[in-house]
């Protein structure tokens, strides 16, 4: 077997033989299929009472590159779709769910999407991005341990700041470290960005609206913004110039904060108007951690369930996300599966991949995206634009080119210097979770004519066409098959099939016919690749 032949077998593409099953690393969880079922009869239940009709199943293939973008970040290679586009089992869904889990793109794929959410500041500065260097290796490492999510928080609010910052001066080998300290980098330690982020992210509560002055319609006061700003009110910090704010030390006493531009001292209070119980020697960001992630906090577990939810499903139980409580647009679509899936993620102890599992592996998210019109009680599957992240990686598993996807510790902030960075410099903006997304006119120009897929798409340059073109084995079907799974991860209808076959044909009519050929089939390639199927997640 030659070379071309080789690398067909490896990426799946050969068809004469049927690709071996490969062996399942774990066993779907019966725990997660119970609350599958109580997620089920809960939708149903809403549907029937609203009249509402969901729409058909999704089909393997639909289910298959919408479960890879969610859990794993990107689509699957052709020899994974074929292999579970063969499988005959029933439960095949629940398997590959529960197997993308326990993968390595599961842990990275998620510490991006939570990096951008705890620290988007990062996106803008490359002052702040250097810090990201060691926070999302720390992420990956959390994701990867499945260490329960109340954990991670309590790691993050709580870390020490002492002995990682003033007491040995800042160096880059410390930053790069895997450690959660940047988040109080890049919130430069202030009380009240600390207090925002976390409301916002930890408890689905937009606070800040209230930390200038109160609102006569709003839930929140000012004087509880900075009550909970008050925990970090003990933070240190130092201006080093060009945008470095280096934490120094914490006055664990300190538990009060003057709001400013008054001459009113508030006391550190939980948002929910509870005092804390104070501890010999804890300091008050520790107490603030045991609170946020305690089995009686209100917001906490429905607030990361909610944020799962809509990561799944590209809207939340309660929009928005980050408003659940108090706003004057929050809406709450089911309160009963809100609470359901939050006693289950308590009792499961804040266990992420169980709740990913479960979720996942519900009839409700396994239906189609096909239909028009609205799409109330998540009776439909929505349309939801790829993040950055997702794009490229997906991109570069079409493409043949997944060696451009990099775990270098400085990747971060050297972006621009690798095929990567320099796209996500452009796509890393997109969030993935709008369902009226758009493509800017250089995002657009770059899918059409930049470097990464043009030379993806000339078939001089590509090893995925010179494979496909120069294997003696694959007859004109077989190539457009290979195309449609690598991009499209299903089939090509005959509809399709016949389009392709016959714009082949045409363009090989003439002069050069075997370069005319090969120029056509590349066409067809960049045309799946700047297809909205392909830049979507349906």
């Amino acid at each position: 077997m030659n070379r071309v032949a080789l690398w067909l077998a490896a990426c799946g593409i050969m068809t004469f033989a049927a690709p071996a099953r490969a062996a399942d690393p774990v066993e779907p969880s019966a725990e997660a299929a119970a609350l599958a079922a109580r997620i089920d009869a809960l939708l149903a239940g809403a549907w029937k009472a609203g009249s509402i009709t969901p729409a058909a199943d999704a089909t393997d293939a639909e289910f298959l590159r919408r479960v890879y973008l969610d859990l794993a970040g990107r689509i699957p290679t052709v020899a994974e779709a074929r292999r579970f586009l063969a499988d005959d089992r029933n439960d095949k869904r629940r398997r590959l769910a529960a197997e993308l889990l326990s993968r390595p793109t599961y842990a990275r794929h998620m510490a991006a999407i939570w990096r951008r959410l705890l620290l988007p500041e990062a996106d803008t500065s490359p002052q702040l991005l250097f810090f990201t260097t060691g926070f999302e290796p720390w992420l990956r490492q959390q994701f990867a341990a499945n260490a329960g999510y109340d954990q991670t928080v309590r790691d993050l609010l709580a870390v020490p700041l002492d002995a990682q910052t003033g007491q040995r001066g800042l160096n880059a080998a410390q930053i790069t470290q895997p450690s959660p300290i940047a988040y109080y980098f890049v919130k430069e330690a202030k009380p009240e960005n600390l207090a925002a982020s976390s409301a916002r992210v930890f408890l689905g509560l937009r606070l800040e609206c209230a930390q200038c002055h109160d609102h006569p319609f709003a839930t929140w006061t000012r004087d509880e913004f900075w009550g909970l700003a008050a925990f970090f009110a003990g933070l240190r910090a130092q201006d080093r110039g060009n945008g470095f704010v280096v934490p120094e030390k914490e006055l664990l006493d300190r538990r009060e904060l003057a709001i400013p531009g008054t001459d009113r001292v508030v006391q550190a209070v939980y948002p929910d108007g509870t005092e804390p119980q104070w501890k010999f020697n804890v300091g008050p960001r520790q107490t603030l951690a045991e609170w946020v992630t305690g089995k009686e906090n209100p917001y906490f577990a429905r607030a990361t369930v909610n944020r799962v939810w809509a990561h799944l499903f590209g809207v939340g139980l309660v929009e928005p996300v980050d408003e659940m409580v108090g706003g004057q647009d929050t809406k709450v679509q089911h309160e009963a599966l809100l609470n359901e899936l939050a006693k289950a993620f308590v009792a499961h102890k804040y266990d992420l991949k169980y709740l990913f599992e479960a979720i996942a592996g519900s009839k409700a998210y396994q239906i189609s995206s096909r239909g028009k019109g609205t799409a109330p009680l998540y009776s439909r599957q929505l349309l939801r634009g790829l993040t950055g992240e997702q794009l490229f990686d997906s991109l570069a598993v079409a493409t043949g080119q997944t060696d451009a996807v990099t775990e270098d510790p400085f990747g971060a902030f050297n972006r621009g210097n690798t095929p990567r960075g320099e796209f996500l410099a452009k796509f890393g903006q997109q969030t993935g979770k709008s369902t009226e997304h758009e493509t800017s006119i250089i995002q657009a120009l770059t899918l059409m004519n930049g470097q990464f897929v043009g030379n993806a798409t000339n078939p001089t340059l590509s090893e995925l066409l010179t494979a496909v073109l120069e294997a003696p084995f694959l007859n004109e079907k077989g190539r457009i098959e290979a195309l449609y799974l690598a991009t499209l991860s299903r089939l090509p209808s005959d509809k399709e099939f016949t389009a392709a076959e016959s714009f082949i044909s045409r363009s090989a009519a003439g002069e050069a016919p075997r370069r005319a050929r090969a120029t056509a089939i590349a066409d067809i390639f960049w045309s799946l690749l700047n297809s909205s199927e392909f830049v979507f997640n349906h």
